[in-house]
């Protein structure tokens, strides 16, 4: 049986609320983002309710608020304050949320090795790179095929950033475990075809 948490302050049970309903003290906030935000553990989120939960959680975590209050209800203003900033950072980017949930599942997104590429994107990649040593060796002709390689690889961003939505909504509606190794095996080739954008970006960049 878990044992229900109790407030600090009067000591009634505070269930997993921020803030007491008995004397409405302020309580340990909890590091869980989306118990945080009080939104359903969900891989696609309404940005426009994300925002309003965020502005009005803001209002009512403020440190200035508890400038006066006792040092507890003022600690757990300033960890509630950090937690807020972060859960509204990670949840508001598809990606970065994907990423926070597969990592509660023991399915963290590893940071690829240069050498670790995609099979599908073999080609792609060492026809960039021999663009890039001759942009390098002096070659400054290459750049319109750069910029042509650079929009092929923005297209796949966004077809992978489709089919993650896809993804999300599938999983949403069935709840099928199964789907975090699709998503995280997308989300492995995106950061690579996202770190190419940048290698190109930065060669093109005057």
């Amino acid at each position: 049986m878990t044992d229900i948490a109790h407030c600090w302050h009067c000591g009634n049970p505070a269930a997993e609320s921020l803030f007491c309903k008995f004397c409405n003290s302020l309580q340990q906030p909890t590091p869980d983002y989306y118990q945080f935000f009080g939104l359903p553990r969900r891989l696609s989120l309404d940005p426009d309710d994300l925002q309003k939960r965020f502005y009005s959680l803001s209002r009512q975590l403020h440190p200035d608020l508890f400038s006066r209050a006792t040092p507890t209800d003022r600690q757990y203003s300033l960890e509630a304050t950090a937690i807020l900033n972060d859960a509204y950072r990670v949840l508001r980017d598809p990606v970065a949320r994907a990423e926070y949930v597969l990592k509660e599942q023991g399915l963290e997104v590893s940071q690829q090795k240069p050498k670790d590429v995609p099979p599908e994107l073999l080609e792609e990649v060492f026809e960039l790179n021999m663009l890039l040593e001759e942009l390098r060796g002096g070659d400054s002709s290459v750049g319109p095929q750069l910029e042509a390689a650079h929009r092929k690889f923005v297209t796949l961003r966004q077809e992978a950033d489709a089919e993650l939505e896809r993804l999300f909504q599938q999983y949403d509606r069935t709840a099928d475990p199964k789907l975090f190794t699709d998503i995280r095996g997308l989300l492995i080739r995106r950061r690579y075809i996202e770190n190419l954008i940048q290698q190109v970006e930065k060669e093109l960049a005057p």
